[in-house]
């Protein structure tokens, strides 16, 4: 069986890993630099699994610029093409999505088209109809950033979403082939509706994205009332109910899919009475603005518009440095990370901003702000040090340093 993945991020990385133990896989991309890459076994994401297994298992993998090589003869085709929020339409841009199926079923109307993108709810039976197709499934992935191979070699389930019985059994040979090649010997496999798939979807990163709201105003309210949020955290999360995970304060939800999915969902629920997501959505923009806000009363500034950010004593123009713009620790993923949220904010007031992101080439600029590429340095010239997620190298600078992590874990 020959199967193409189209698109070669974390969700498309790791499953053409995983799939290539066992199956032929091609990779399609538009990039030159990724498809040589991956030719040459050479990983460029950051994460440990991709990268053991690139390194060191022999993986029928091969990687193509070329839509015909890569489509033609393929018996099924996997669609992990980046879906964004467009908040102009208040919906998912799912022009990319639309263009590969396109293209896919013009060289190959017969493979199985497998949509692993996140898609609003009812978008595989409209793409379905609109190409007049039975053979389109939506599967969901559950993956973390940094752990997507892991989580794909360890699934917590496995979801096909098919929009007719004739298209059934193809979705429960996709379901076969992910469980087959996972190293779990009991998977939950559900096979449902497409619409029920989208859902559950959206529906689990909005509760992600809820707990993580939850903790992150549990700690607004430790932080405003001078109580020590660590402790009440653990006191909570003793109850077996609610758990010890997912509990790290930080300065909001962000990363490629928690922002974008709650937003999805609120669109969806149009017509349907609700107050919880909206909350959700709303708490996330609260967070940002509280942190913001504490940032700028240590240095304190907060609330006088004119006055510019300059130490009263020295008349020394402040500088705030900003430790890391990702989302978590070892990852290189900067799209919507919360660190940015705030540094926009900070920027608004006219504070002088410095960062320290070693994905970025030092003497660059993120936002019209330097870029520092040695730590050192970095600590010496920040007056004040914000870091969403902490690290050991900040622990000299902790007299200057605002964090709300809790546990230096991701």
């Amino acid at each position: 069986m020959k199967i193409t993945i189209v698109g070669t991020g974390y969700v498309g990385m790791s499953l053409a890993v995983l799939l290539s133990r066992k199956y032929e896989i091609t990779a399609f991309d538009i990039s030159e630099d990724k498809v040589k890459k991956i030719n040459q076994k050479q990983p460029f994401l950051e994460d440990e699994e991709i990268i053991y297994y690139m390194n060191h298992k022999e993986l029928n993998l091969k990687a193509t610029l070329c839509e015909k090589e890569a489509y033609k003869d393929a018996d099924i085709i996997i669609v992990a093409t980046p879906t964004n929020y467009d908040s102009q339409k208040n919906y998912f841009d799912t022009s990319a999505v639309n263009s590969v199926i396109k293209k896919i079923i013009s060289y190959n109307s017969k493979a199985l088209i497998v949509i692993k993108s996140t898609i609003p709810v009812g978008y595989t039976a409209e793409i379905s109809r609109e190409y007049h197709t039975e053979n389109i499934v939506f599967s969901p992935e559950f993956l973390r950033e940094t752990k997507a191979l892991y989580d794909n070699l360890h699934p917590s389930r496995i979801i096909v979403g098919c929009t007719g019985d004739k298209i059934k059994e193809k979705a429960e040979i996709f379901a076969h082939i992910m469980k087959e090649c996972s190293e779990e010997d009991e998977v939950p496999v559900l096979i449902i509706g497409s619409q029920e798939a989208e859902a559950i979807k959206l529906f689990s990163n909005t509760y992600l994205a809820l707990r993580i709201s939850f903790f992150n105003e549990l700690d607004t309210y430790a932080e405003v009332k001078s109580l020590n949020s660590e402790e009440i955290i653990k006191g909570v999360c003793l109850d077996a109910r609610i758990g010890d995970f997912y509990n790290n304060p930080s300065f909001g939800y962000g990363g490629y899919c928690l922002p974008k999915d709650t937003k999805q969902l609120l669109a969806n629920y149009k017509d349907v009475p609700e107050n919880l997501i909206h909350a959700i959505v709303e708490s996330n923009r609260t967070r940002k603005d509280f942190i913001a806000e504490q940032i700028l009363k240590k240095i304190g500034i907060f609330g006088e518009e004119d006055k510019n950010a300059y130490d009263c004593d020295t008349k020394k123009e402040i500088t705030v440095g900003i430790f890391r713009l990702t989302m978590k620790s070892k990852s290189d993923n900067f799209r919507q990370s919360s660190v940015q949220g705030i540094m926009k904010r900070l920027k608004a007031k006219g504070i002088h901003i410095v960062i320290y992101e070693p994905m970025l080439k030092a003497g660059s600029a993120f936002w019209g702000s330097r870029i520092i590429g040695d730590i050192e340095e970095f600590k010496a010239i920040s007056d004040y040090i914000i870091a969403n997620r902490n690290a050991p190298c900040l622990e000299d600078v902790r007299n200057k340093l605002y964090t709300r992590d809790l546990y230096c874990r991701d």
